[in-house]
């Protein structure tokens, strides 16, 4: 632990600490010295009687430290005085890759704080954690950080006293330079490593390597075209892939693929860093798949890398529109050892008209595709990132026509781009 701790010390007036409030990040940081700033806004709303402590992740081994993150929350909403509020927060060296590490803020509106601190004290006594304590001033406009001493790290002076102060939103998101080979896989090696290393914890992440495709066999590349279609739930994916199936006399997959769906609710429930590695492996499964039937038809593949990516970026990526990664970024890239398809088609719909064709097919939905129903900034994000991607880039079309203009749309797009 304490090797973990000193380098965050060492910068720790450089470093910007972020609070999720209502969707999105509020900025501050810490100094030495008072030079009379305003209040930060995430303290603004504080209540004379509350307490505000603040609890960031610090282990060296990512996969536990993913898994220690996801499960921290649950046992803070359990153990915690229900009069406690918990937000994500996170800390961070301003555009310096890498240095993203990931936590709580809470706000105690309880009678009785010891309860908090209590917890708090018994995570610092096994976990990876810091803690922080915030104070306000008696005259309430101004705010002091405490980092709690940890018992292993009794040469570092923590009981410094830092001055709380707003801080300008960085260039880039913190979490845009989290990205690569974190919430998006750009290489089979990256994806598999992670899950191999879940292999002690995760026993499933077993069963999805003896699945794995050899390294040649997720690029190779097919004899026919290979057309993928993407979209959101209920833009008519499914009917027009199978009608794309019947016209052209071609094979249809699907990603992730078949052998994986009594896998998917179990990897589901993990951290991001590991469900969204089982699903970046899914796209090489499905490749091998590809490539094997490429060689005697065509092939339609519904939904494939850009699915993958998109919603990854778009859950990864907190607050407004712009705060995604400027079109042209790596993330958007396309990973150099995957199967590029001949087209990918984008369907695009009202929101309103998805929303009714969700309703009219009465089918339970993943958490990301609820997100997509009641959260309108999200879906925006999801399909900008959809068009950013490129390596093949989409095509959109629009697909609230009938579904038979919507196939002889995409059917001219074939011909054009593919010779069928």
């Amino acid at each position: 632990m304490a090797r973990r701790v000193m380098p965050l010390l060492t910068q720790w007036s450089s470093r910007v600490f972020s609070v999720e409030q209502d969707g999105a990040p509020c900025y501050f940081s810490v100094e030495e010295k008072h030079r009379g700033a305003e209040v930060p806004r995430v303290f603004r709303t504080i209540q004379k009687r509350d307490r505000c402590f603040s609890l960031l992740i610090c282990g060296s081994d990512r996969i536990r430290r993913a898994k220690f993150y996801a499960e921290l929350k649950e046992k803070l909403s359990r153990d915690l005085p229900p009069e406690c509020d918990v937000s994500p927060m996170s800390s961070f060296l301003p555009d310096v890759r890498g240095s993203l590490i990931k936590g709580y803020f809470l706000k105690d509106n309880s009678d009785s704080p010891s309860q908090s601190e209590g917890l708090l004290r018994d995570l610092m006594r096994h976990d990876p954690v810091l803690v922080c304590s915030y104070l306000r001033g008696e005259d309430g406009q101004l705010w002091t950080q405490h980092l709690w001493p940890h018992a292993d790290s009794q040469t570092v002076e923590t009981s410094k006293e830092y001055y709380v102060v707003p801080s300008e939103a960085p260039h880039y998101h913190p979490s845009a330079l989290n990205i690569v080979n974190s919430d998006v896989f750009y290489s089979f090696e990256e994806a598999y490593e992670v899950l191999k290393k879940c292999g002690d914890i995760i026993p499933e992440a077993t069963s999805v390597m003896e699945l794995l495709p050899s390294r040649a066999a997720a690029r190779r590349k097919p004899d026919f075209p290979v057309i993928v279609v993407e979209g959101l739930d209920a833009t008519g994916k499914t009917t027009l892939t199978e009608s794309l199936k019947d016209t052209l006399g071609a094979t249809l997959l699907r990603s992730p693929p078949q052998c994986l769906s009594p896998l998917r609710a179990r990897f589901d429930q993990e951290p991001p860093l590991i469900r969204r590695a089982f699903y970046a492996l899914g796209n090489y499964i499905t490749a091998e798949q590809v490539g094997q039937e490429g060689s005697k038809t065509p092939v339609i593949v519904d939904r494939f890398w850009h699915s993958t990516a998109a919603y990854a970026i778009a859950t990864a990526v907190s607050g407004p529109l712009c705060n995604l990664p400027a079109e042209g970024s790596e993330v958007y890239r396309w990973p150099s050892d995957l199967l590029q398809p001949s087209l990918v088609v984008l369907l695009t719909l009202d929101p309103e008209e998805r929303k009714r064709r969700l309703r009219d097919r009465g089918q339970g939905k993943t958490e990301e595709e609820q997100e997509l129903d009641h959260n309108q900034l999200f879906r925006l994000k999801v399909e900008e990132a959809y068009r950013r991607i490129s390596g093949p880039a989409c095509v959109t079309v629009d697909a609230s026509p009938s579904a038979d203009q919507v196939l002889q749309q995409v059917q001219l797009l074939i011909r054009g781009k593919c010779h069928l």
